[in-house]
């Protein structure tokens, strides 16, 4: 398997979100605190401001709401585009945070489009249509400025802003949105269904429904957020092996489709396809060596493989050789915050850390503010957006300051929370100090399952270390060969025991 996975030698993994709305156009939360909560927790972003929509519903009295404001956005948007240009420009950092200007089409007939421009270059396109938008490009591409225009919550049926496979075309649109807080447009029936008032999910506007016609596209993953937090957790986010940190980089890793999609957790995968890595389009051949490595954000469940939409391989825990801890184990450490009465906001300083062993990597899951219409936020908060932040003390110890407001119901999750990649022996000591009160446990017992607390009695803010995973139950590799003559093409998905997912783009077999 090394040997196949060589195509990853000289790649780094990066973590974006290239779709995501703030107080731009119609929207919460200022530019600058959008930008500033990206920069927690992402290597590169856009800030996707409301533009256009050239075919709008007619004035009518039952959606004249909707046309409002998004007359507004659009006109917010063009006022101040000058300003976000700045704006961008002072936040990007070529070696560390590259940020992308863009702007957000919605089409009825063809389906929204993400336009995103390589360089601090371009003004918003007034297109007719997605085929004319295409056209400007072309003619901005002949003048030497660069873009893509990805297609985003494709889901919805045609003629109601889902995709439009006709017009689409992979020169403009690389990849295709296949999750954000819209849903998951993989196919029809998944655990995260579309539930927006724009309606349920169609088939054929979903990506295996894109990829029977033969269309060659990546997948990626985005938050739609409306609340000034890209990279929001658990809202969909873009994973890209990427050549180097800088902006030719990741422009060039974005257009060979070197991505995938996640919805939240962040997976490491990679993926080959008799060496030819995710997003690659590849000669017809017999015989498929296909090879898998997934460093999971938690315990993996399985990991499928998926031929011309067909599951036709799945790796789970019942291939998978356990093996007792001893001595030196890597592992991670999940803590989450949140609970507590409803409609509260709570503030958190905590200090997490450990004994006899460092830490490998910190990955925050920092959530923005549950809106997707601007109809359901608080105009009038001036409290401001950008609520969680983290700092590494020294190799063992980690301080963050984030806010919770509690579960809005029972089935959505508003937590905020860190994880931790670790190095430690079984026996040493996780300590953390949670708004002065102190919590110390071995690493053996968190192997053993999840430890919750409160910060008071019952309904009072409450806190949950999460079950470490053992080393087998949350890295895995393995080899699959398959034969075959047609034109296929292949994917990788995994899904985790807390029901956190990724998607790898396909490797195409062409003549």
């Amino acid at each position: 398997m090394k040997t196949h996975l060589n195509s990853y030698s000289d790649q780094i993994l990066l973590f974006g979100d290239l779709h995501n709305h703030c107080g731009l156009s119609y929207g919460y939360g200022s530019l600058e605190d959008a930008l500033r909560n990206a920069r927690e927790q992402l290597d590169f972003c856009s800030i996707t401001g409301h533009a256009h929509w050239p075919d709008m519903p007619e004035p009518d009295e039952r959606i004249q709401y909707i046309i409002d404001f998004h007359e507004e956005g659009f006109a917010k948007l063009k006022r101040d585009w000058p300003r976000m240009m700045d704006t961008l420009k002072s936040f990007n950092d070529e070696e560390s945070f590259v940020v992308f200007p863009g702007f957000e089409i919605h089409s009825n007939a063809d389906g929204d489009r993400t336009i995103l421009y390589k360089n601090f270059e371009g003004e918003i396109i007034y297109a007719d249509s997605i085929p004319d938008l295409h056209d400007r490009l072309s003619t901005l591409k002949k003048e030497g400025i660069e873009s893509i225009a990805f297609p985003h919550h494709i889901g919805y049926r045609k003629g109601t802003r889902g995709i439009n496979w006709a017009t689409y075309d992979t020169e403009w649109g690389p990849f295709i949105e296949l999750l954000s807080m819209h849903g998951c447009s993989e196919s029809n029936e998944n655990t995260r269904p579309f539930l927006h008032s724009m309606g349920g999910s169609d088939w054929e506007s979903t990506i295996q429904y894109g990829l029977s016609l033969n269309k060659v596209f990546g997948f990626s993953g985005h938050t739609d957020h409306h609340s000034g937090h890209p990279g929001s957790y658990g809202h969909g986010v873009t994973g890209l092996w990427s050549e180097g940190r800088n902006r030719k980089s990741i422009w060039k890793a974005l257009k060979e489709r070197r991505t995938y999609a996640l919805t939240g957790d962040r997976i490491q995968m990679k993926y080959s396809l008799n060496g030819a890595p995710m997003g690659a389009v590849t000669p017809l051949c017999l015989s498929r060596e296909i090879s898998v490595s997934v460093q999971g954000g938690g315990a993996i469940d399985c990991v499928d493989i998926i031929k011309n939409n067909e599951l036709v391989h799945r790796v789970s825990q019942f291939d998978i050789e356990a093996k007792p801890p001893s001595g030196t184990i890597q592992s991670l450490i999940y803590l989450e915050l949140g609970w507590g009465e409803r409609n509260r906001a709570v503030s958190w300083e905590v200090e997490l850390g450990l004994t006899e062993g460092r830490i490998l990597r910190i990955e925050p899951r920092f959530r923005g503010r549950e809106v997707v219409s601007p109809v359901e936020g608080d105009a009038n908060d001036n409290g401001g957006f950008y609520e969680s932040n983290w700092t590494q003390i020294d190799d063992g110890r980690v301080r963050f300051e984030t806010v919770t407001r509690s579960n809005p119901n029972n089935a959505t999750n508003a937590s905020q929370g860190i994880c931790l990649e670790v190095e430690m022996s079984v026996d040493a000591v996780i300590s953390a100090d949670l708004n002065g009160k102190k919590e110390s446990m071995p690493l053996e017992r968190l192997l053993a399952g999840a430890r919750t607390g409160h910060l008071g009695g019952i309904d009072s803010p409450a806190y949950r270390f999460h079950k470490a995973p053992l080393p087998h139950e949350f890295h895995w590799s393995f080899d699959w060969t398959d034969h075959g003559e047609g034109e296929d093409n292949y994917y990788v998905r995994v899904r985790q025991q807390n029901d956190q997912w990724a998607w790898s783009s396909p490797v195409f077999l062409r003549k």
